[in-house]
């Protein structure tokens, strides 16, 4: 396989990052005293899980560049940004689609994709990962909820051509919840906007529909689901690679 200085690290799961908390907290055990733990250890998965996907979409960038000089030329003419928002991540994801049909003109994403087995695997890795641990005990309530909501994901809400998540005014929608849900937390943990605000959320709040969306293995699952889709993505655009230069 064709490989760049990044590859490796594009390849690499976002996921390892919640296994490797899983094996650091084993042993502070799950009773009454260790609760307060649970909104620091979330927050810091979170964060890195954020941030490990943001440097990948940038090597993915970066190591599309290093193939295709006239697409080096547009990305270095303007910045790149965090690779955090919503469009920032449509738009890496809309460059690998266009580089791989630079060298297969018939190229179908769902030829490539096979959603209803990255969605189950995406649940499962969450479910694995979190099951009778003292992450899942802390926030038992939310962990039972996480296969409710992912129960309404469908393959139809993501990867659609070159749309990452497709976006409906009724439908559930994932762009929606990564912006108005994901999106702001990571803005709010990373910024630290909660030390002047109320660290508890308002009536309203709870009694809103979409308040279930705020749900760390939620969150979690969708950062995993766009890691799957890059990764494979990513290896259809090295085998090409290698078909090129053979």
């Amino acid at each position: 396989m064709h490989t760049t200085n990044h590859t490796q690290f594009i390849l690499s799961p976002v996921t390892g990052i919640m296994s490797d908390v899983v094996n650091s907290s084993a042993g502070i055990g799950d009773g009454i005293e260790t609760f307060p733990l649970c909104d620091y250890v979330m927050q810091s998965v979170f964060i890195k899980m954020t941030g490990f996907q943001e440097q990948k979409m940038k090597s993915v960038c970066w190591s599309l560049a290093s193939n295709d000089f006239e697409y080096r030329y547009e990305l270095t003419k303007k910045p790149l940004g965090e690779c955090s928002s919503y469009e920032d991540k449509e738009e890496v994801y809309a460059d690998i689609i266009s580089q791989i049909k630079k060298r297969d003109t018939r190229f179908k994403i769902s030829d490539t994709l096979n959603k209803e087995k990255i969605l189950s695997e995406t649940a499962d890795k969450i479910k694995s990962t979190f099951t009778g641990t003292n992450l899942s005990v802390w926030t038992q309530k939310r962990f039972d909820e996480f296969d409710i909501i992912w129960s309404q994901v469908r393959g139809s809400h993501f990867a659609n051509g070159e749309t990452l998540f497709f976006k409906s005014g009724s439908d559930f929608s994932l762009r929606t919840i990564y912006e108005d849900h994901l999106y702001r937390h990571r803005n709010r943990i990373a910024h630290n906007t909660q030390s002047y605000q109320q660290n508890l959320p308002t009536l309203k709040t709870l009694i809103s529909e979409s308040y279930r969306y705020e749900n760390y293995f939620f969150y979690f699952s969708i950062l995993a689901l766009i890691d799957n889709v890059i990764i494979e993505l990513f290896r259809n655009y090295l085998t090409l690679l290698d078909e090129f230069a053979e």
